[in-house]
C-alpha cells in the first residue's frame, strides 16, 4: 500500500532550497517520491510577484540532479505569493511512499498537470471543462474512485498578461478582461468551478459565462486556487482519505463562512484528535502538519454587520488584508504562523469565507479520530 508523508519546512527566502536538500541528504526525503510542494513566498501575491517563479526555478535546480528532467517536470510546484502580516514562508513537500506501513485508510495525494490554457478561455466555461477533467486525472493519479473520499484540492492556474492579451487579440480571439489584475479572480474562480464539477457539487449545465466571477452563490467546499504569471498551465494536487492507503497522517477540511469563523476550523482540530479548549497545547503542535486556506474580503463591504475597508484600500490589494487577516485568526488556533493562506476565494466556499484542510498525524493516546468521506 501507499504511504503520503508531509514535510513542512521553513524558509529564510523565496530561493532557501537548503532545508529541502539537507532533509534529502540525511535521507529524511527521498526526492524520487515527492508528488507536489507547495509554498508561501513573500512577495505580492498580484500578477508582478516574481518571487513564485524564482522560488520554482530554485526548486528545480535543487531537485534537477535527484530526480532527472522528466521526473522533474511531473512533480507540481505551486508557490502562493503573500506573507503579509506574520504569516511565515514555508514550503509544504509531498512525498508518497510505496510499501508503507501503518493503519488505514489514511492521506492519499494525486497530481496532475493540464495542457497550456488558451488565454481566451481564461476565466470561461473552457477553463472549468479544462480544470475538471484535471481534477478527476488526479484523483486517479490517487485511486480515488468517489469524490466523497477528496477533501481538499489545491491549484495553481493562469493568469492574464498585457503580452498575453495581445497574442490572443492579435489572433481574431477576445479574452475575458483586459485588467489583468481581475484576470487572477476569473482564473481562480473558474477553477474552483472545475473542482465543484469534478467533485459533483455542482451540475454541468449551470456553469455559463455570466456565473464565473459573478454569481458567488455557486461554489466548491474543497477547492482552493492560486493564480500566478510563472504557468500556462494548471498544477491540480488531491488530498484526501483511502482505504488503499496507510500511515500515520489523515486529513480533514472545514468551510469557514467568513473570515473570522474559527468554530469550524477548530471543529476540524477536535475530529483530529484535539483538544477544543482555546489555543491548541505546545505538547499537540507537532501533529498538525499543515494547515491551508482560503482569504476573502466578500463583496459585501462588511463582516458580521460591521463595515471594513479592504475592498477600498486603493493602495493594497483586498486579497492581500484577507490573508493577514484569516492567518491571524488562524494562528491563534493552532499556535503558530506555517500556515498557508492563499487569498482570492472566488466561488471557493461562501462569499467572504473558505475552505481549509488540515493535515495531521494520529493521536498517540488513542484518541479516536473521526475524519473521513467529505
Amino acid at each position: 500500500m501507499r504511504e503520503a508523508i508531509v514535510h513542512r519546512l521553513s524558509m529564510r527566502a523565496p530561493d532557501d532550497v537548503a532545508p529541502l536538500l539537507a532533509a534529502i541528504g540525511e535521507g529524511t526525503i527521498r526526492p524520487e517520491g515527492i508528488v507536489g510542494i507547495l509554498g508561501k513566498t513573500e512577495g505580492n501575491g498580484c500578477v508582478n510577484d516574481f518571487t513564485r517563479a524564482f522560488a520554482i526555478r530554485a526548486l528545480r535546480d535543487a531537485l534537477a540532479p535527484h530526480v532527472g528532467a522528466e521526473r522533474l517536470d511531473e512533480i507540481s510546484m505551486v508557490m502562493s505569493g503573500g506573507t503579509e502580516g506574520a504569516l511565515s514562508p514555508h514550503m509544504l513537500v509531498l512525498e508518497r511512499r510505496e510499501n508503507g506501513s501503518g493503519p488505514s485508510p489514511a492521506l492519499a495525494i494525486g497530481s496532475t498537470r493540464t495542457a497550456d490554457l488558451a488565454f481566451e478561455h481564461l476565466g470561461r466555461r473552457e477553463q472549468v471543462l479544462m480544470v475538471a477533467d484535471g481534477v478527476r486525472a488526479a484523483m486517479a493519479d490517487a485511486g480515488f474512485t468517489d469524490p466523497a473520499d477528496v477533501h481538499f484540492v489545491q491549484i495553481k492556474c493562469p493568469l492574464l498578461t498585457a503580452e498575453r492579451i495581445a497574442e490572443a487579440e492579435a489572433r481574431g480571439a477576445s479574452v475575458a478582461t483586459r485588467d489583468t489584475l481581475k484576470s487572477m479572480g476569473l482564473s481562480r474562480g473558474a477553477s474552483a468551478l472545475g473542482v465543484a464539477l469534478a467533485l459533483g457539487e455542482i451540475d454541468e449545465t449551470s456553469i455559463g459565462n455570466d456565473v464565473i466571477g459573478r454569481d458567488m452563490s455557486v461554489f466548491s467546499s474543497r477547492a482552493s486556487t492560486s493564480g500566478g504569471v510563472e504557468l500556462l498551465d494548471h498544477e491540480i494536487v488531491v488530498l484526501g482519505m483511502s482505504d488503499e492507503w496507510c500511515g500515520d497522517l489523515v486529513v480533514d477540511h472545514a468551510v469557514m463562512v467568513d473570515q473570522i469563523d474559527a468554530e469550524s476550523v477548530r471543529a476540524s482540530l477536535m475530529r483530529l484528535g484535539f483538544s477544543g479548549n482555546g489555543q491548541i497545547a505546545a505538547a499537540e503542535r507537532p501533529r498538525l502538519k499543515a494547515l491551508l486556506a482560503k482569504a476573502e474580503a466578500g463583496s459585501t463591504g462588511s463582516l458580521r454587520g460591521h463595515r471594513h475597508t479592504m475592498l477600498d484600500d486603493s493602495d493594497i490589494s483586498s486579497t492581500r488584508h484577507a490573508r493577514a487577516f484569516v492567518a491571524g485568526v488562524l494562528a491563534g488556533l493552532v499556535g503558530h504562523s506555517e500556515i498557508f493562506v492563499s487569498g482570492g476565494a472566488e466561488h471557493q466556499g461562501p462569499d467572504g469565507g473558505g475552505p481549509v484542510a488540515l493535515i495531521a498525524s494520529r493521536p498517540d493516546d488513542g484518541i479516536s479520530i473521526t475524519t473521513g468521506r467529505a
